[in-house]
């Protein structure tokens, strides 16, 4: 039975004001990125951000067993869905949140009425990519949290799997909402859908490469262990001040993979059109912050902590002036990634990226005809 009857409208004034305070709490990166968009934009991708961040919030509370995780996930699947009463939800779930659950993320797992308010007041396609999207994410992170440890995922093939639960199908989604935004944009649909799995996947190797260090210290390696095997590094048993030259050497390799992601990343964004920079902006300043920490990462392989190969106030600055001043201008930009890309190193994907499917392009489910269930399964 349907508990809460979606219809487009204008979102609650009260809704609105909490998502927009709530977003600069958990998110400093989307709250640099999303304020880029076109109002009617800036509010569904502000919403999808905060729902997945609620689906995350559930699964990194680690006081939480496997089981219980699994039922709210399942839960909230179907609060997006429009199938489940979310103040229960909310209620439920809040007063377990009191192991690593920062403050800013409880206050938004007890504020997802609003959230999901806000959620209700879209149209049809956009609801439906939303609720997509969390189906998609709560079906198959799951699967690999509950089996991660600091033995690493088995291969690259897993690690593209992992990146697509967690990010690939926000690209998805925001092709989805693009077009939806825009007739122009749609035009452009089944080419950015051929690179938008990979713009996420961008991105989220970014991040893993990061938070090396910090994962392994909560028990988790996102890294693909055969490829630091082949180098002669077991991940289990390194430590900090004993990390071998030949962990850097598959690290390197780890980057140019990311690296082949972010250049499809860039070349995603640059179908679309060139007036609508704020969409540009948002791509843009994130793909830009991701090369620069490629670049420190490169630069200090014996890094030990993700604060040390973070980029500065200053390298964000510059990165944003530089898409305020030329994200029309898709030349330029050609330009600027170039010079971001200098020393870095390459890797081709191979050419079985995605491995479910053998054309990369159509790997990734688009709909529920090959949904999250079959993906999950399929290798």
């Amino acid at each position: 039975m349907t508990i809460h009857v979606a219809a487009a409208h204008a979102p609650p004034r009260a809704a609105r004001a909490y998502q927009d305070r709530i977003l600069p709490a958990v998110s400093r990166t989307f709250a640099l990125t999303i304020p880029q968009l076109d109002a009617r934009l800036r509010t569904v991708i502000a919403n999808a951000y905060l729902l997945c961040r609620i689906a995350d919030t559930i699964e990194d509370e680690q006081s939480l067993p496997a089981d219980v995780k699994q039922q709210f996930h399942d839960r909230f699947t179907r609060v997006v869905g429009s199938t489940e009463d979310p103040a229960s939800f909310a209620r439920d779930l809040a007063p377990l949140l009191n192991g690593s659950t920062l403050p800013a993320e409880r206050d938004l797992v007890e504020h997802a009425p609003q959230i999901i308010e806000i959620t209700d007041s879209f149209n049809l396609p956009q609801r439906e990519a939303l609720a997509r999207c969390i189906r998609t994410m709560c079906t198959g992170m799951p699967s690999f949290e509950r089996e991660a440890s600091t033995a690493g995922l088995a291969d690259m093939r897993e690690m593209d799997r992992y990146c697509y639960y967690v990010a690939g199908i926000v690209g998805q989604t925001l092709t989805e909402l693009f077009c939806e935004y825009s007739p122009r944009i749609a035009e452009q649909r089944e080419a950015m859908s051929e690179l938008d799995v990979s713009f996420g996947q961008g991105l989220q190797m970014t991040n893993i490469l990061k938070d090396f260090w910090e994962d392994r210290d909560r028990g988790v390696c996102w890294l693909p262990r055969d490829l630091f095997a082949r180098a002669g590094v077991d991940l289990q048993t390194i430590r900090r001040g004993s990390v071998p030259a030949a962990f850097g050497h598959a690290y390197a390799q780890l980057i140019g993979i990311a690296h082949s992601h972010l250049r499809n990343a860039l070349n995603y964004t640059l179908l679309i059109p060139e007036k609508e920079v704020g969409i540009r902006r948002f791509c843009l300043i994130a793909v830009g912050l991701a090369m620069r920490t490629l670049g420190s990462i490169l630069a200090k392989p014996d890094f030990t902590a993700g604060v040390q190969v973070k980029v500065s106030r200053q390298v964000v600055k510059k990165v944003v002036i530089v898409t305020h001043l030329f994200a029309g201008y898709s030349r330029v930009l050609r330009g600027w990634f170039a010079r971001l890309a200098d020393g870095l190193p390459l890797q081709a994907l191979a050419d079985d990226w995605g491995g479910l499917l053998p054309a990369p392009h159509s790997a990734w489910p688009r709909s529920d005809a090959c949904g999250p269930a079959q993906a999950a399964t399929s290798k």
